[in-house]
C-alpha cells in the first residue's frame, strides 16, 4: 500500500480524519509509523497529500492514462488482479464484454459485486498513490455492445483490438485517447474479430503465442506509455 485512500465519511473536520481498522493496521504494523512521520494520503475523488496529526490535501492525483479497457470478463480469479493492476497504471474506464469464450458462470460470480469490484479498485488506487475510482461498465451481450455503445467511446480516440498475431505497434501515444480490446485467453472468435475491426479497431498483436490475461493485459498498456 503506498497511498492511505480515505473516504468521505473517514473525515471529522476538513483536515482531520479517523483511519479505518484496516488503515490503522497498515500505518502502525506495516509502516510502523510514529509521532511525526509523514505517510502519503489521498481522499477518494481528490487530492493527494500527507498524514501528519492532521490530513492534509495539496496535490492533484497522478494524471490518468487515456485508455478505455474493453475486456472480455476473465475468470474470477483473474478479474480481480486484473481490476486492481490496470487501476494502478490509471486506466479509469473499463468494460466487462460478454464473448463467446466467457462462461455464463462468470457473470454470476461475487467478484462481479459492487463492493468485490471497488475492494480491487481501491487496492489498485493505494498502490499507484492514486485517488479517482474507475468507472467499471459490465455488458453481458456482445454484438449490441459493439453496435449501439462502441461507436460513441471511439469518438476521438483510437481503437486497437488485441489478438494472438505477428507483432503489431499501436498507432496512438499516451498523449492521444486510445481504446483496447482484449479478448479470452485463446483470443476472440473469427466472428467477434470481424465485427470489432469493421467497427473501427486496428488489430495489435504481442505475437502469436496465447497469453494469460493477467500477462496481455499489461503488457498491451504499457505500449501505449510513451
Amino acid at each position: 500500500m503506498n497511498l492511505v485512500l480515505l473516504e468521505p465519511e473517514d473525515f471529522v473536520g476538513e483536515t482531520r480524519a479517523r483511519l479505518s481498522a484496516r488503515h490503522h493496521a497498515h500505518v502502525t504494523r506495516v509502516l510502523r509509523a510514529d509521532v511525526g512521520d509523514e505517510i502519503v494520503v489521498g481522499r477518494v475523488g481528490g487530492a493527494v497529500g500527507a498524514l501528519l496529526l492532521d490530513v492534509e490535501l495539496d496535490r492533484p492525483p497522478p494524471p490518468p492514462m487515456p485508455v478505455t479497457l474493453v475486456l472480455a470478463l476473465p475468470r474470477p480469479p483473474v478479474l480481480r488482479r486484473v481490476l486492481s493492476g490496470v487501476t494502478a497504471m490509471g486506466v479509469k474506464q473499463i468494460v466487462l464484454l460478454g464473448a463467446r469464450a466467457v462462461e455464463k458462470s462468470f457473470w454470476q460470480s461475487h467478484a462481479l459485486r459492487a463492493e468485490a469490484v471497488r475492494e480491487q479498485l481501491v487496492l489498485g488506487l493505494e498502490q499507484a498513490r492514486d485517488t479517482v475510482l474507475p468507472e467499471v461498465l459490465p455488458r453481458r451481450r456482445f454484438r449490441p455492445f459493439v453496435e449501439d455503445e462502441l461507436p460513441a467511446l471511439l469518438e476521438g480516440a483510437a481503437g486497437f483490438v488485441a489478438h494472438p498475431a505477428p507483432r503489431t505497434a499501436p498507432a496512438g501515444s499516451v498523449e492521444e485517447p486510445a481504446l483496447l480490446a482484449v479478448g479470452p485467453e485463446g483470443g476472440w472468435s473469427d466472428h467477434e474479430l470481424e465485427l470489432l475491426v469493421a467497427a473501427g479497431l486496428a488489430p495489435l498483436g504481442l505475437g502469436e503465442r496465447p497469453l494469460r490475461v493477467e500477462t496481455a493485459v499489461p503488457a498491451l498498456l504499457a505500449r501505449f506509455v510513451r
